[in-house]
């Protein structure tokens, strides 16, 4: 039996380069499910599989794997040098065939529901709006940031900057006014201990009522909790907008960040997978 994939529309392009299509996952010219891939022109190109369905009468007969299989020789045809797939928590048989595949985990996207009366923050501890003259200096620190994070995953230093910048000018684009962000700084007896980004309504993935961007500790001053303050900070702050799920990102190797999250009660939605393609 083969198992193929046949285009279900045109391929989409976009001006940076970037393409998406969708595609009936076939054997013998069955329809038995559907994928999604696209390339991430701005980042290497990055491809991703996407909403990989088998249909119920078609499962646990490897439909799933090579339809992945197949999927990598289009990602490789349109130029792709790294594959990412995102698993659902709850799909234990899909992360498994991930990692049989050769796909380790780089991240997690992690959910809360917020509680109805949120922790008070610890004594001496009170968060406060980002003026405009702190949002210059923080800007520019975070771009850096984010662009570390993007070069140790491969991307080239120079586009790792250009990416930094454009989506930080996408997700701020009228900066400490933008509607749906709110930057707060923390402050501990008077210091300035961190800085919190959150996104909220139009700001937030698809999803979530809220979404933690960046929560970032002044270095001489972590392992002191202000991490954890931030943290109950974005909860007392969903609360006030009326935001009830709050989601983050967390890259799977900063075991603090996890031992965090996982003491204030967030669970997992996805594990995201990646892979080189050679």
């Amino acid at each position: 039996m083969t198992t193929t994939l046949r285009p279900t529309g045109p391929e989409r392009r976009d001006r940076d380069g970037s393409r998406a299509r969708g595609y009936e996952v076939c054997v013998n010219s069955r329809p038995v499910g559907t994928v999604g891939l696209t390339a991430d022109a701005r980042l290497g190109p990055v491809g991703r599989i996407e909403g990989l369905r088998i249909a119920v009468p078609d499962r646990r007969r490897g439909r799933g794997t090579v339809a992945v299989l197949a999927a990598e020789e289009v990602l490789r045809g349109w130029g792709c040098v790294r594959t990412e797939i995102a698993v659902p928590e709850s799909s234990g048989a899909a992360l498994r065939m991930a990692e049989a595949l050769g796909y380790t985990e780089f991240a997690r996207n992690l959910r809360k529901r917020v509680p109805a009366e949120p922790p008070p923050l610890p004594a001496g501890s009170e968060g406060r709006p980002m003026n405009a003259t702190e949002f210059a200096a923080w800007r520019q620190q975070s771009r850096e940031s984010y662009a570390r994070l993007l070069t140790g995953r491969g991307v080239p230093e120079e586009r790792a900057r250009a990416v930094a910048g454009a989506d930080h000018a996408r997700l701020l684009p009228d900066g400490v006014r933008t509607s749906g962000a709110l930057l707060r700084v923390l402050s501990h007896e008077g210091t300035d201990a961190g800085v919190l980004w959150l996104g909220l309504g139009e700001r937030a993935p698809e999803g979530l009522d809220a979404h933690v961007y960046e929560v970032e500790v002044v270095e001489e001053l972590r392992g002191r909790g202000h991490g954890r303050s931030l943290m109950l900070l974005a909860e007392r702050e969903c609360r006030a907008a009326g935001a009830e799920t709050l989601g983050l990102r967390v890259f799977t190797d900063n075991t603090p960040a996890l031992r965090l999250y996982t003491s204030l009660g967030y669970e997992t939605a996805r594990h995201l997978l990646t892979k080189p393609l050679l």
